[in-house]
């Protein structure tokens, strides 16, 4: 229990915990002194004596032994032993962001690994966990869009949500329309002054209630900045297709309407990126990152609470029980 009690103590001066050296110097010294003491004398017998034995003569050192006590908590004391309470406040404002996601049947192509969904999945995580000050919601869409996850700083949340993705949940299509139209409506009663969607889609638009331009406009008059990512390789990609025989894989081409996406990046002030493989995806997170830096001060304050007292009352005990002790059942007599 002392050993837990101190591995939350702190010392603000620790240099005088090296006089606690002085305690085996003492505990030597007295042991060299005692046996200076000793007298030697001779008798012709000591069957007298030899079945006396005192309780006194045990405990002689007690006196001596309290004196040590006392002095290591008053070299503890002075050491200053103290507790530290942190207190972290964050001034100025984080970044909303919404990362709307495409999750159509296209996204389980293999030209990403595991897939282009799993991959997205990833590095989506892996950017929450360097926006700690920010607020993060997720939008999925395909033929439909849904919100997958509000506006947030509960990063845990967010990323079970993340993991919580995948292919069959919506209409399938590709609504980029319709899933930009949500990611903005998430945003549009956001305070901050820093409004961010990251659109990732792998298709063409064929589906949806909105169309990406009335979606693109929406979002330009709530001053809310897209960047934009078209995810997949050239030419074609190993797609796992449904046929009566199971689920085959079968070689599709790729297409991304990456004019009409450079066009919803460019108007709302944001950028477009072609992400080729995982790791050109994971480096476009990364630069989006770099580009979006939250303006946020965290100031650390410490608070530190002394811990002395104990060894100051206990000191005071020890030296007290000396003292009585040294004159009442210790007392010599001239």
């Amino acid at each position: 229990m002392i050993f837990d009690y101190f591995d939350n103590i702190k010392f603000g001066q620790p240099q005088f915990l090296y006089l606690l050296a002085v305690i085996p110097v003492l505990i030597i010294w007295k042991i060299t002194a005692g046996n200076k003491q000793l007298a030697v004398f001779s008798m012709s017998t000591i069957t007298g004596i030899k079945n006396i034995s005192s309780w006194k003569n045990a405990l002689h050192n007690t006196p001596f032994i309290l004196r040590l006590l006392a002095l290591t908590c008053i070299i503890i004391a002075i050491a200053r032993p103290q507790t530290r309470d942190d207190e972290q406040l964050t001034e100025g404002e984080g970044v909303d962001i919404i990362l709307c996601i495409d999750v159509s049947g296209s996204m389980t192509a293999q030209d990403f690994t595991p897939n282009r969904m799993e991959a997205a999945k990833r590095v989506a995580a892996e950017f929450v966990d360097h926006r700690a000050t920010d607020r993060i919601g997720i939008v999925i869409f395909s033929g439909e869009s849904f919100t997958q996850c509000p506006l947030t700083t509960d990063h845990t949340v967010l990323k079970s949500q993340i993991e919580q993705i995948r292919n069959g949940l919506l209409e399938d299509g590709t609504a980029i329309g319709s899933g930009l139209a949500t990611s903005v409506d998430r945003l549009r009663n956001s305070k901050s002054k820093s409004k961010v969607v990251i659109l990732l889609t792998d298709g063409v638009n064929n589906g949806g209630l909105i169309d990406p331009s009335t979606a693109k406009e929406i979002a330009k008059a709530f001053k809310i900045k897209v960047y934009t990512i078209g995810v997949g390789t050239e030419g074609y990609a190993p797609t796992p297709v449904s046929t009566p025989m199971g689920v085959v894989l079968q070689n599709q081409k790729v297409e991304i309407d990456e004019k009409l996406l450079i066009q919803i990046a460019g108007e709302t002030g944001g950028k477009y990126f072609r992400a080729r493989d995982n790791a050109s995806l994971k480096q476009i997170y990364n630069e989006i990152n770099n580009l979006e830096k939250s303006k946020v001060e965290i100031t650390t304050y410490h608070h530190f609470a002394e811990k002395f007292y104990p060894f100051v009352i206990a000191a005071i005990a020890f030296l007290f029980l000396e003292i009585l002790l040294r004159f009442t059942v210790f007392r010599r007599f001239p």
